[in-house]
């Protein structure tokens, strides 16, 4: 892998999305600081990798910048309306004013949390996301959703405030745990699940070089994966309609990831990507049931998930009917009902509304 790829979204606010190895090293991040102030927001996984190569690239380039560094406890626990007001605290202790830049430097939770914050701070400014795992690089960085989660569910409290950049460095995924790899790449065999057969295919015979890390394969999974959000992005930038799609898995999953109490520290819960493993295994037995899709399908499905060693079935423990109740919060819902993302068979996703809570419960009964 010896170029960066460049995918364009476009809308009403376009970026660019970068990918490529070293992209951290270089003077990427540094051309996107337009003001006089720069909140660096990231983890206490991430920050001692990477957050000394970020602020001397922006020190460099910005002598006059006013930089601070926001470091926050890693994993999905803090992704809390609490560490939110952190992040605005270590705002308005900058001074930060309506040209300053965030930048989300780590996984999902530190590009939701920050984003979230770039949105709120003065009604909005700038953030620039520089994604360090694949289920960020494929889908948290890329379209503009920003969230925190609540007791009562995930992602209920947030906005839409699309980057102004996103730069994901490859070199990045080298120190990834094969455990938070695998979790990306449940994220990436979605886009093909929901909308690209071709793709589907092209992940079932590259499988054992996705886990093994290649670099050419991650590259071209991370640029195709980008590009069919992009698109659905674009065309669908507030989810009104066809965005609703890249959800598929994501109803089951945010409700086995709320029941299980969003990533436990004991390590024992599913995380995201791992959830929406599960989660689109379900909506594929579900479209089946309904004699929408082939089980064929569901089964390939299925196939894939385990071969890149991710789960296929709910964490015992979980009770279906507290799992529905969860899914009745999902903010797909309309006036009450469950709308859920389901397939007529792989790369045909669809949205569909007042799905009979009996045959949902039926699903998740069976695991």
């Amino acid at each position: 892998m010896s170029e960066t790829r460049t995918v364009r979204v476009d809308g009403d606010t376009p970026y660019l999305i970068d990918i490529g190895p070293g992209l951290l090293q270089g003077d990427g991040p540094a051309r996107h600081a337009r003001g006089r102030h720069a909140l660096l927001v990231s983890d206490s996984h991430v920050a001692p990798l990477y957050a000394v190569a970020v602020e001397s690239a922006l020190r460099s380039a910005h002598p006059q910048l006013k930089l601070a560094t926001h470091v926050l406890p890693a994993g999905e626990a803090s992704k809390t309306l609490a560490s939110f007001g952190g992040v605005i605290e270590a705002l308005a202790a900058l001074g930060a004013t309506r040209d300053a830049t965030v930048y989300a430097l780590g996984g999902g939770v530190v590009g939701d949390l920050a984003g979230f914050a770039a949105a709120c701070w003065m009604r909005g400014v700038d953030c620039v996301q520089l994604p360090t795992t694949l289920l960020a690089m494929v889908d948290s960085s890329v379209g503009g959703k920003t969230a925190v989660d609540i007791p009562q569910g995930k992602n209920l409290v947030g906005a839409f405030h699309p980057p102004r950049a996103v730069i994901a460095d490859t070199s990045a995924l080298r120190t990834l745990p094969p455990r938070e790899l695998r979790a990306g790449l449940a994220e990436v065999i979605k886009y093909g699940a929901l909308g690209d057969p071709l793709f589907f295919q092209w992940l079932e015979a590259e499988r054992h070089a996705l886990l093994a890390g290649d670099d050419r394969a991650l590259a071209e999974a991370i640029a195709r994966s980008c590009a069919h959000k992009a698109a659905i992005v674009a065309r669908d930038p507030l989810e009104k309609g066809e965005r609703a799609l890249l959800n598929l898995g994501h109803t089951f999953g945010h409700a086995i990831e709320a029941e299980q109490g969003f990533a436990s520290a004991d390590g024992e819960a599913l995380n995201h990507g791992e959830a929406v493993a599960v989660g689109m295994v379900l909506a594929a037995r579900m479209s089946a049931a309904l004699g929408m899709a082939p089980d064929e399908d569901a089964d390939r499905l299925e196939a894939l998930l385990a071969a890149f060693e991710l789960p296929t079935r709910i964490p015992a423990g979980l009770a279906p009917q507290a799992l529905l109740e969860r899914m009745r919060l999902d903010k797909k819902n309309l006036a009450g009902r469950l709308r859920l993302v389901l397939w007529r068979g792989i790369g045909r996703a669809e949205v569909v509304p007042d799905v009979d809570e009996a045959a949902v419960l039926g699903i998740l009964a069976r695991g």
